[in-house]
């Protein structure tokens, strides 16, 4: 008899594409045939559950680790360095994620009997949280991905089990968490705008003031909640973004790191250059030529700017 496990490890197998994408909405499939080096990447409202291998992550100065059978959800985009620690061409590191969508969760929590969920725990929970999959939750997966081998069914039953998977969510060891991204008027509702409003203007300084009146709260509530949720300050975590967003630009345009360190709102090079070897391990030049090898840097060499 096939375990559940195993058989999500052959649809996933078989049905992993090189961009990640599925034909169901907001189910990506991922596969790694190596070992991956430590890539930062955001983590943002999203379910991912590994099939085969071992994935490591960074959130700030905390480390976690999933295996196979445990899962990690995360509820607001948070800025991480991730990698699969275990994988080969004969066993790849296998994984499932479903983007989590505020509106789903609350249709769920709308219909279900407050009974049968459990209890709520006090406080803000964090954002990023990891646990292991219960046997229901894993077979849930299996017959979403199932449905990739009968596409015609896939507009009528995707939706209806990508539901159960958020109950059983609700009904686990994260239910708190979920019930809290579902409602909007919760404290990680509130800590969620704030944190989108810090992506979407990463390159502008702000009062930390100004963030906690729109999110509703006190300077002191603001600063506890957001760091309970994010595991840093509203500053660290702009830092975080700006960060990551200039070695993407450096990527596709190396020669020009004083330029970008503008654009991404630094107003000193030399600062750029020390937080960016900090975050990524090495300074901005020789990061550029790594990350894009047949790029041509035309700018001389500046050593206040990496």
């Amino acid at each position: 008899m096939t375990m559940p496990l195993d058989e999500l490890r052959h649809l996933l197998a078989r049905h992993a594409r090189r961009d990640l994408s599925s034909p169901i909405d907001d189910v990506r499939i991922f596969r790694a045939d190596r070992p991956n080096p430590p890539t930062p990447t955001t983590y943002g409202k999203v379910l991912a559950l590994v099939a085969q291998g071992t994935k490591r992550f960074a959130l700030n100065d905390r480390l976690y680790e999933y295996h196979a059978g445990q899962y990690v959800i995360a509820s607001v985009d948070l800025p991480v360095t991730a990698y699969f620690a275990r994988a080969s061409p004969e066993e790849p590191a296998l994984g499932f994620g479903l983007t989590l969508r505020p509106a789903v969760v609350a249709e769920v929590l709308l219909r279900a009997d407050p009974a049968g969920l459990p209890d709520a725990a006090p406080g803000t929970p964090p954002g990023l949280a990891v646990s292991t999959a219960p046997a229901e939750l894993i077979d849930a997966v299996v017959r979403l991905v199932r449905l990739l081998d009968q596409p015609r069914d896939i507009p009528m039953i995707a939706p209806l089990i990508k539901q159960e998977i958020i109950w059983r969510l609700l009904t686990g060891e994260q239910s708190s968490m979920l019930r809290q991204f579902g409602l909007p008027d919760s404290s990680l509702s509130h800590i969620a705008r704030a944190v989108q409003w810090i992506r979407d203007n990463y390159a502008q300084s702000f009062r930390v003031e100004e963030v906690a009146q729109q999110a509703g709260m006190s300077v002191s509530a603001f600063h506890r909640n957001f760091q309970a949720v994010t595991s840093m300050s509203p500053i660290q975590y702009q830092k975080q973004i700006r960060l990551q967003r200039a070695r993407l630009l450096l990527a596709a345009n190396p020669g020009d790191i004083a330029g970008i360190s503008r654009r991404v709102g630094y107003e000193s090079p030399a600062q750029f250059s020390r937080e960016y070897r900090r975050l990524f391990g090495g300074p901005p030049r020789r990061d550029a030529a790594r990350l894009n090898p047949h790029a041509r840097t035309n700018a001389p060499a500046n050593p206040s700017s990496g």
